[in-house]
């Protein structure tokens, strides 16, 4: 069997039952093959990136460990996305029923076509930092500075926790 690593997976939704799809998606995405759910972070709401016509996303981070290296890993998580009836429409940052990020794998850097690790946007989205900071608050980030620095830079505007988390 293979080693397990620790990979953290940012969640959103603004389709459909976004919280009851997120808390389900964590249960699937612990279902996977040699792979376990270790924490999950509270819900929040934060407004849309990008086009602002669609409504506010509901999003959470959590840590997994697991055996799947990243890019079966990432076939896997599309597979969930898929039978949560998410469309690819080509719509850069449209609305989702589901979307399912690989942010940090271990300390592996992953940059291929279809996979950026550590996630290229995750600096500037309040919406991955904040969830994430709640669940791993002495992380050190790729760059070598503290989670909570990157945090500190990041405007909290329109960021709302929703839901307190029951699985810490």
């Amino acid at each position: 069997m293979s080693q397990k690593e620790h990979v953290y997976i940012g969640l959103g939704s603004n389709l459909g039952q976004s919280t009851d799809l997120l808390n389900s998606a964590v249960d699937a995405i612990g279902n996977l093959a040699d792979t376990r759910v270790l924490k999950k972070s509270s819900l929040y709401i934060s407004a849309p990136m990008g086009p602002q016509d669609q409504p506010d996303f509901i999003n959470s981070v959590c840590l997994i460990e697991t055996a799947l290296s990243p890019h079966p890993l990432l076939a896997q998580l599309q597979q969930i996305e898929n039978s949560y009836g998410r469309e690819r429409k080509g719509k850069r940052w449209g609305p989702r029923t589901l979307d399912l990020d690989v942010l940090l794998y271990g300390n592996q850097e992953v940059n291929t076509d279809d996979l950026t690790i550590p996630h290229y946007g995750m600096a500037e989205r309040e919406f991955v930092l904040v969830p994430l900071f709640e669940i791993a608050p002495n992380m050190i980030m790729p760059d070598g500075n503290p989670l909570s620095q990157w945090v500190a830079k990041c405007s909290l505007e329109g960021l709302k926790r929703i839901r307190a988390s029951n699985q810490q």
